[in-house]
């Protein structure tokens, strides 16, 4: 489990969709959030109190969640100073991205040297079963969206929330970054091998309460086709 609360890092996300992931963190969990730290260029703001690294660690916060996805998913050479020198003040530093912290050198050996860890929430963390199809008991329900980035999550959340003011039995089950980073667990379904996919939503909504609902984040696009494989799980 990823320690709290967190500093959102922006970097130089060049537009607010960017930092989509920091921005879905502040929505439904802003209790965790001390402030964002944005680079010189980033024109994302969360409305969170802008801070360095020393005043971050100073406010309290325990883990730097890099809050910015750029095109292709990788941590661009511009952030790592700032990531290291966070966790050299003794802070951890998780990523969704693709490419992963622990393959940044300076950043391995600063987390290291000061004894901090390294989160890669992207990497599936166990070995997921082939897809078996067998019914199992409980209500489940996938959002679904004509593209990418219209908001699945954020629609499951809410209806995660409604649902159990109203004393229904729901649980919101992530499938990427964002929902990961807000609930702590989950399954990164864009990094897990193709023939395991179906079978990751599975183990993630076993068997419960007859009357209880999983809502499940859905990924991809029903229309786009770059996104076929995640969302045709």
């Amino acid at each position: 489990m990823l320690k709290t609360p967190y500093l959102l890092f922006l970097g130089d996300a060049p537009d607010a969709l960017t930092a989509k992931v920091a921005q879905g963190i502040k929505d439904w969990r802003p209790e965790f959030c001390v402030g964002q730290l944005r680079l010189d260029g980033c024109k994302a703001d969360l409305g969170l109190k802008d801070m360095t690294i020393a005043e971050a660690k100073e406010a309290g916060a325990q883990t730097l969640v890099v809050g910015a996805a750029n095109r292709g998913g990788v941590i661009a050479q511009s952030w790592v100073a700032t990531l290291v020198e966070a966790a050299e003040a003794g802070m951890d530093i998780a990523s969704g991205l693709h490419n992963r912290l622990t393959a940044q050198p300076a950043l391995v050996a600063a987390a290291e040297n000061a004894g901090t860890q390294l989160f890669d929430v992207r990497v599936p963390q166990e070995e997921y079963p082939i897809a078996d199809g067998k019914r199992r008991t409980g209500k489940r329900c996938l959002a679904v969206g004509t593209d990418c980035s219209v908001g699945k999550m954020y629609t499951a959340l809410a209806m995660e929330r409604e649902m159990r003011e109203r004393g229904m039995k729901a649980t919101f089950r992530a499938t990427g970054q964002t929902g990961i980073l807000i609930t702590g667990s989950g399954v990164p379904l864009d990094a897990v091998v193709a023939d395991f996919m179906a079978g990751s939503i599975e183990h993630i909504t076993p068997d419960n309460d007859a009357d209880h609902w999983d809502l499940i984040e859905g990924q991809g696009s029903l229309f786009h086709p770059s996104f076929s494989g995640v969302t045709m799980r």
